[in-house]
């Protein structure tokens, strides 16, 4: 089995989770997934995706999992009790080659959200390790492992101990296990610069901090799921704050573009936030305009947290935190250039929520590159909407 844990995923999906049962229990959504890589092949293994998906969802969560999570104080009762009877379930899944894309496969989720929203992060990191494991069936660790060296001899050589950074990289991992390979050798290699990881077996397991707020499905779903879609973002940022009471305070802000994230972002959610994560277009440009937001609103950035986690590598990192170093704080979540930098082309797939209690949701992103098949009348309107906008062709 690829996944042997529930765990086996990233905390914002839990926190996430939590949300969606005290305020949104019975909204139903509709996710797909896609992979950006052009040319890839990945019908001969849709069988093998499969079978790894019900082993998936024959897996329960274990006591000592339940009492790890019950520990953090932002985690309620009642979720953790929940989370004791849960179970992914099949029905609610379907793999099948893509109409009309030769060689493409099609991911579709379809429920409550409550019951489908743990399925993300597991199925991508089958899709990467089934696909790897058969494309790469003799892997070259010794390169992984000379790479991810350099890696720490970059990270070991910055005196100053305020850079540090995080593994982001559970859904494009190469594999499982050189997953646990990487975390233990950071851990042993860059010791209190390894501030934790997004996933939340590995940080059990290795007594690491478990990293994570929101994602985007949380704020697309408050398209659907809020009380009209211009006050989307707001709504979902005071619902987020009711429900934790000043822990978990990072926001995303690249749902509907930089600029509409500030137009929302006003001198309360400044103040109630610790900061923002950067996902999508230049983290330069991004952060000088975070920088400006919070001086307008006469806060000093220096007491905020900008959270970068867009395709990082450390030589970027590093670039970064040098460049905003005396202006604002800075934290970096490294993904696949950490857990899967063996040499080979990292699969680029995504799993995003596309409706949400029957109608569009969609995501703007900064980014050209990150874009998703989403109803393309809706994401015209949603860009009228929140005045972001059309990407010239």
């Amino acid at each position: 089995m690829i996944i042997e844990s529930l765990l086996d995923t990233d905390l914002y999906k839990f926190t996430m989770m939590q949300v969606v049962l005290h305020h949104f229990p019975g909204a139903q959504v509709e996710y797909r997934f896609k992979c950006r890589n052009p040319g890839v092949d990945l019908q001969p293994f849709a069988s093998e995706i499969e079978a790894e998906i019900r082993d998936l969802c024959r897996i329960r969560f274990t006591r000592a999992e339940l009492e790890y999570l019950r520990s953090w104080r932002f985690f309620k009762s009642d979720f953790v009790d929940l989370l004791a009877l849960f179970q992914l379930n099949e029905r609610f899944i379907k793999v099948s080659p893509l109409e009309g894309h030769p060689g493409e496969i099609d991911i579709a989720i379809k429920g409550p959200w409550l019951h489908t929203i743990l399925f993300e992060v597991p199925v991508l990191a089958i899709v990467s390790e089934v696909y790897n494991r058969n494309v790469h069936p003799n892997p070259d660790f010794a390169t992984g492992r000379a790479r991810l060296a350099e890696k720490i001899g970059t990270i070991r050589g910055v005196e100053d101990a305020a850079f540090r950074i995080a593994d982001y990289g559970t859904r494009r991992r190469f594999s499982r296990t050189w997953q646990d390979e990487v975390i233990r050798t950071l851990k042993s290699g860059i010791g209190q610069k390894l501030v934790g990881t997004s996933n939340v077996r590995l940080a059990m397991d290795h007594q690491l901090t478990p990293l994570g707020t929101m994602a985007h499905e949380y704020l697309q779903a408050c398209q659907a799921v809020g009380p009209r879609l211009r006050d989307s973002q707001v709504f979902a940022f005071n619902t987020w704050a009711r429900e934790y009471r000043g822990d978990l305070g990072i926001a995303l802000s690249d749902v509907c573009g930089m600029d509409a994230f500030l137009r929302d972002f006003d001198l309360f959610f400044c103040k109630l936030f610790d900061g923002v994560r950067h996902d999508s277009a230049d983290p330069f440009e991004w952060g000088e305009k975070l920088i400006e937001h919070y001086q307008k609103m006469r806060i000093d950035p220096r007491a905020k947290t900008m959270v970068f986690s867009d395709s990082l590598n450390v030589p970027l990192a590093l670039k970064l935190f040098n460049y905003f170093k005396g202006r604002a704080q800075t934290s970096f979540g490294i993904g696949t250039n950490l857990t899967n930098d063996l040499g080979y082309e990292a699969l680029q797939i995504v799993i995003k929520m596309t409706r949400c209690n029957g109608q569009p949701v969609a995501k703007i992103s900064d980014e050209p590159s990150k874009t998703m098949d989403y109803d393309p009348s809706y994401v015209a309107y949603l860009r009228e909407v929140f005045q972001v906008p059309a990407t010239p062709a």
